[in-house]
This record gives C-alpha cells, structure tokens and sequence, in this order.
C-alpha cells in the first residue's frame, strides 16, 4: 500500500468558547479557553494517522516550546516527523479560535508555515514513489503548491488540494490535482456560484463538502453521499478530518462513493468533542 504525504501547516490552536459574540469595541465574558495542537496540514496528518499507517508530515515549526509541543503531538499521533523543518529564531504558527453558536471563527498566523516553500520540500519529496498520495491546503505558500503539483504529475503521485482557507485558484491547478475538496463556501467563491456546473466539468475530482448533510461529486450525475449527523460540540477540524480520512480510503484504493463515505463517518466524530484533534477517530471506532 502507498504512503500519505501531508504538506502543510501546523500550529498551536487557541480557543475560546463564548455564549456572546462581541461586537466591534465591545468585551465580553467568555465561558472556557484551551489550547490544542492545530493547523490544516497537521489536523489532516493525524486524522489519517489515526485510521492508517505510513502517514508523513512535511512541514515547518518554530524554534519554541510550541514547536516541540507540535512535533511531540504528531509523534504521539503516529506521525513521521523525519521531514518536519525547525525554523531557527522563529515562532511557530497560532490559530486564534472563537467558538460560538454550535460553529467556529477562526484568524491564522502562520509565522513558521511561511518556510514551507518549494525549495524545502522538493527535495523530501525524492523519498516517496508514484502511487503514494500527497494531501494540501491553502495554509502554506501558493507557489509551493504549483510546484509541488507539478513534481506529483512528473513522478506519478496523486494529489487531493484541500482549498482551506478561500484564496482565488488558477484552473491550471484544478486541471492537474487529482481530488479538490473545497466546502460549501469555497466551492461558491471558486466557481463563481456555479457549483453545479462545476461537478459536472470536473466529474470524480471535484468533491464539495456540505457538513453533516454529507459530500457531494459528479459521476454519470450529481451525487449525494449522505453524512451522518451527530451531537455537535466543536465544528473545528471536521474538514481536516474528512481529508485525512479521504486520504486513507483512497490509498486503500476504494472507489469514490465508499472513501467518501468513510471520510464523512470519520468527519462526523470529529464534532463530538472540543478541539479540531480532540475527537478525531480511531479506526476501531469507525468499525
């Protein structure tokens, strides 16, 4: 069976739960706070890691105690950290969380995930073989991405390009990964609100995630995987963990319908706990 390559960010995440979302100027009390391991490229890594073996993490920390918290979180997680970069003199990245009203609003500061460049991970990707699977967001340099799609045509790998968070896309890099998963949101601002049109120009590479209603991909037509609907507590990480899951089902070679409805149950634990890793399952619990 192929490797999972994870290119992306990793971070500590800060969260806050509140009953009352302020407005500009205004403070307000907040219920609870915890900090969480995070970042897109990690959350996806130890979702994967969490039902499969041979998951790899490329990526960046910073030279402080955050840093060898992520590092040690992914280690604990089943994660290969032997391609992860210590950026010397460097913070490693934040997400600073509100939770309110049963969903998330999240700022990022990348700090250290701005290392992951192309000239840093081109060269690790000289470890991994066609047929293994690289799995990336939008929380890591733009130029990176291009670069590294075009090696995974080059050397016969397959790429799933999580869109997350929204920046525009050129159609050259959806022509050439192999999934796109953007959510609801992001397929609209992508496609200019022409989701329809779009699963049907891009039938088995483009799957659109619509929370707990399920994912949504175009065959011979427009089909609906339904997802499974559970008590939600924290919204945080369920996408990572659809595409760490994904990731797992396709090396397994699944055809699409069942990888997408395995990424869905294993999406539907996710919000059953706080934290985006806090309620990621195990694979004997999607059993």
């Amino acid at each position: 069976m192929g490797k999972i390559i994870v290119i992306g960010s990793a971070s500590i995440d800060l969260v806050v739960q509140t009953e009352i979302l302020p407005e500009a100027g205004e403070t307000v009390m907040g219920s609870s706070f915890f900090t969480n391991p995070g970042g897109k490229g990690a959350n996806q890594a130890v979702a994967a890691a969490r039902l499969s073996n041979e998951v790899y993490m490329i990526g960046a920390v910073g030279d402080d105690d955050n840093g060898k918290h992520i590092l040690s979180n992914l280690e604990q997680n089943n994660v290969n950290t032997t391609y992860m970069d210590i950026i010397k003199n460097e913070k490693s990245g934040t997400a600073h969380i509100t939770l309110f009203d049963d969903d998330n609003r999240i700022i990022v500061v990348p700090a250290s995930n701005n290392y992951v460049t192309a000239e840093s991970v081109l060269p690790k990707l000289k470890n991994f073989s066609a047929g293994d699977i690289i799995v990336m967001q939008h929380e890591i340099p733009e130029s990176t991405i291009q670069a590294v799609v075009d090696y995974a045509i080059d050397h016969g790998m397959k790429v799933i390009l999580n869109p997350a968070p929204y920046r525009k896309l050129d159609k050259a890099i959806i022509d050439k990964v192999t999934w796109l998963t953007p959510n609801e949101t992001e397929s609209e601002l992508l496609f200019d609100y022409q989701v329809d049109d779009a699963l049907k120009a891009y039938p088995h590479k483009l799957i659109v995630t619509k929370g707990a209603s399920g994912a949504m991909y175009y065959s011979d037509s427009q089909q609906l995987v339904e997802g499974y609907k559970k008590q939600v507590i924290d919204t945080t990480g369920a996408g990572d963990t659809f595409n760490g899951a994904l990731a797992v089902a396709l090396i397994e070679n699944k055809p699409l319908e069942q990888a997408v409805a395995f990424a869905n149950l294993a999406g539907s634990y996710s919000v059953t706990g706080l934290g985006a890793q806090g309620a990621m399952p195990y694979r004997k619990d999607l059993e």
